[in-house]
C-alpha cells in the first residue's frame, strides 16, 4: 500500500522512473542554491528532473526578461560534509549513482531535493519489479472485489 502524501510539503516534480531504473540503496535530502527568477519558476511548478543527474534541470522564468538566469547551468546542492563524503565515496569507490527522485518545497517553503544513492538494475530485475507491481495491483483488485 502507498504511503499517503504529507500535506505541507508541495511536489514540484518527480523522478519516477529513477525508481524502477535503480535500486535505492539511501536517501538525502539536499537544499538548492537558487536565484531569485529560479525560485519564482519552481513556484510555477515549471521544473523537470527526470534527464537530470543530481540537480534540477533548467526551471525558467519567462517574465524576467535580461535578468533571467541560465536554465542549463549547474546547481550547488547543500549537504553536509559528511553526507557529500558519503555520497562521493560510494560513487568512486563503490561504483553506484546519485539520482534525484523528487524535487519539493518544505514546510518553511524551502526547496529541498531528494536525492538517492543508487545501483543500477539490469533487465532481469526490471521485469521482477514489474511482475510484483501487477501482482500487487491484481490482488488489490481481487481484495475489493470480495469486499
Amino acid at each position: 500500500m502507498a504511503a499517503k502524501p504529507d500535506p505541507k510539503i508541495k511536489v514540484i516534480a518527480e523522478n519516477r522512473r529513477g525508481r524502477f531504473d535503480y535500486e535505492i540503496l539511501d536517501t538525502f535530502e539536499a537544499g538548492l542554491q537558487l536565484t531569485g527568477t529560479e525560485v519564482k519558476s519552481l513556484r510555477a511548478a515549471k521544473a523537470t528532473i527526470g534527464e537530470s543527474y543530481a540537480g534540477p534541470s533548467g526551471p525558467e522564468y519567462l517574465q524576467a526578461n535580461r535578468f533571467n538566469h541560465e536554465p542549463k547551468r549547474p546547481r550547488r546542492l547543500l549537504l553536509h560534509k559528511r553526507e557529500i563524503a558519503k555520497l562521493t565515496g560510494a560513487v568512486q569507490r563503490d561504483g553506484l549513482t546519485v539520482v534525484p527522485l523528487k524535487l519539493y518545497f518544505n514546510e518553511q517553503g524551502r526547496a529541498k531535493l531528494q536525492l538517492a544513492l543508487a545501483r543500477g538494475k539490469k533487465l532481469h530485475d526490471k521485469r521482477d519489479t514489474e511482475k510484483k507491481r501487477d501482482w500487487q495491483r491484481d490482488q488489490a483488485r481481487i481484495m475489493r472485489d470480495r469486499g
